[in-house]
């Protein structure tokens, strides 16, 4: 098992999807050959491996839909949704293939070390790992919500983010994702079974309300609507994570397909439905929208995928400087066996992830601006522009530089349209952030740390 990542470039058939025998996979891979390992990585099949993708961007982010399209309108909404999920499905595809031509890639650091050196692995491992902290937060906040809404709101909310960090944080503590992969099946069984209740609340107090086809905005506006269905899909930082941990990492494109079409059905039919049920008034979370029997029923059943989405993140920060540790062949022995070195690393590394998102998350008063300003910075690239910078990255070295360009100029201009599209949600995004606190402070709806 290597401990280095040279600039390794896989071979590629007419079609330009990479070639190569398993055998060649798993011999440069980051986990490298399990025979005689205690703790076993590469396990997770393709089916398991969607669970795990659909339960950590299926999640709260869900819940922000309808309440976007109250603001540009039914039609230019789901439009956008179904766009995004399909935009989406390319950059995974993209993702995956990079993924397969360099089985040393464990984290998107490690393809920053491959196309840009040491300064660009630090850039996207400190990206990977603050997007994954937020992310925890946030869904902890989800979990507060639910939490808060289920008790009557009878206790502190800081109490209700403490009670369900905890178990947040020891689901975090399995060492390998096959183990998350099991509880992940609850989770897809229970954002999905919200939804239905949701939307079945909705149907069940109201009539279909007046809705517009289209609405006209402003651009901050527009955007501001629209940064909620753009980062619903986010999650691709994950992916070369999980990938890894595949025992047949060539059928990591199914997954992807089954995440997407799944991702992307469920959006913009729980998106309408509620959205045409409630009117333009319906909340973000849409959940507390509806009454209170009904609000606590939905809650209640989505609580399992906020927690098991909030230890993947968790996880995902501490597996990428856990693998970074000891993935040295010196070191390999507290990544593959029982060592008391490795579990106690692992275990800090986990504690401190986990407490890292509960202070932010209840420490920091704009803690929800904080979430947008790192998923403008971060999962615009990840999820979108940086697939593109991997196919470009991918084709200049494996077809001669210009040559591979003017031969496949259309493959060529949908990456840099691509590229260009995740600094254009990037810069928007950020934009957007900013002038939303400086709206709450002006407001006064900025609270004090560490508040009830």
């Amino acid at each position: 098992m290597s401990g280095s990542l040279e600039r390794k470039h896989g071979s590629e058939d007419d079609e330009g999807h990479p070639t190569g025998t398993s055998d060649d996979y798993h011999d440069t891979d980051v986990f490298g050959r399990e025979d005689n390992a205690t703790i076993k990585y590469k396990t997770l099949s393709w089916q398991m491996c969607s669970v795990l993708m659909i339960a950590e961007i299926v999640s709260n982010g869900m819940l922000s839909l309808p309440a976007a399209l109250a603001v540009v309108g039914i039609v230019p909404g789901l439009l956008l949704i179904a766009f995004l999920g399909i935009f989406a499905l390319y950059t995974s595809l993209v993702l995956v293939d990079f993924k397969l031509r360099h089985p040393e890639v464990h984290n998107m650091g490690d393809a920053g070390m491959i196309m840009g050196g040491p300064v660009l692995r630090e850039i996207l491992s400190a990206g990977t790992v603050i997007f994954a902290v937020f992310a925890t937060g946030s869904q902890l906040l989800a979990g507060q919500i639910a939490l808060s809404t289920l008790s009557d709101n009878k206790l502190c909310l800081m109490i209700y983010t403490g009670i369900f960090a905890v178990p947040t944080f020891l689901v975090s503590l399995f060492r390998t994702l096959d183990h998350l992969s099991l509880l992940s099946v609850l989770a897809c069984i229970g954002i999905l079974a919200a939804g239905i209740v949701g939307m079945a609340g909705a149907g069940a107090i109201s009539s279909p309300q007046p809705i517009e086809t289209a609405k006209p905005s402003d651009f901050y506006h527009a955007f501001l609507a629209i940064t909620n269905p753009v980062f619903s899909y986010a999650g691709h930082f994950m992916f070369f994570i999980l990938i890894s941990e595949m025992s047949q990492p060539k059928d990591a494109k199914k997954a992807a397909w089954t995440l997407q079409i799944f991702a992307t059905t469920v959006y913009c039919v729980f998106a309408a439905v509620m959205y045409v049920y409630l009117g333009d008034g319906i909340a973000s979370p849409a959940f507390s929208s509806l009454p209170s029997h009904w609000s606590k029923a939905a809650y209640g059943i989505a609580l399992p995928n906020f927690l098991i989405a909030g230890s993947l993140y968790a996880h995902t920060a501490a597996k990428l400087f856990f693998v970074r540790l000891f993935r040295r062949p010196a070191r390999s022995r507290h990544l593959h066996h029982h060592t008391l070195l490795g579990w106690a690393v692992w275990a800090a590394l986990v504690l401190l992830m986990n407490a890292a998102a509960f202070v932010l998350a209840v420490g920091v008063p704009i803690f929800a601006y904080l979430v947008s300003i790192a998923a403008s910075l971060f999962a615009s690239w990840y999820t979108y522009g940086i697939a593109g910078a991997f196919w470009l990255f991918d084709a200049w070295h494996d077809h001669a530089g210009w040559v591979a360009y003017r031969q496949r100029w259309g493959m060529c201009l949908l990456n840099c349209a691509t590229f260009l599209a995740g600094f254009f949600i990037c810069v928007a995004g950020m934009y957007i952030s900013i002038k939303l606190i400086v709206d709450a402070y002006s407001s006064g709806a900025v609270g004090e740390p560490f508040s009830c």
